[in-house]
């Protein structure tokens, strides 16, 4: 792949994460083959949310960036998306359900039905 083609795939692959999170309540955006997206989304599950994960490749710009303009934004892989808002990563998404803030942000998001 020329550096031409890879840099159009990036800007491709940016776009359909922008659009996802646009138009779905829950997105895990992940590294390709990275294990910790498939962990996430094991703990959406598990509440009753249904998020769409995405994979992206090494040349991928960073989460934050993908659909903010904040300054200074450092999110590791995987990037969780409820409400077309960033929650974080993995580490976030954890402690919001331990203190049980979770469900309550998916309710709002539309991501359960109860």
């Amino acid at each position: 792949m020329t550096r031409a083609t890879a840099a159009a795939a990036g800007v491709a692959a940016d776009e359909e994460v922008r659009r996802a999170v646009e138009e779905k309540p829950v997105v895990v955006v992940g590294r390709r083959g990275c294990c910790m997206a498939q962990v996430a989304r094991r703990l959406l599950l598990g509440q009753g949310a249904n998020p769409a994960v995405l994979e992206v490749g090494d040349d991928a710009a960073d989460p934050a960036a993908l659909v903010s303009d904040k300054a200074g934004a450092v999110v590791a892989f995987p990037a969780v998306f409820i409400g077309g808002r960033l929650v974080g990563g993995l580490d976030r998404l954890m402690a919001m359900h331990i203190a049980g803030e979770l469900v309550p942000v998916l309710k709002q998001a539309g991501a359960l039905w109860l």
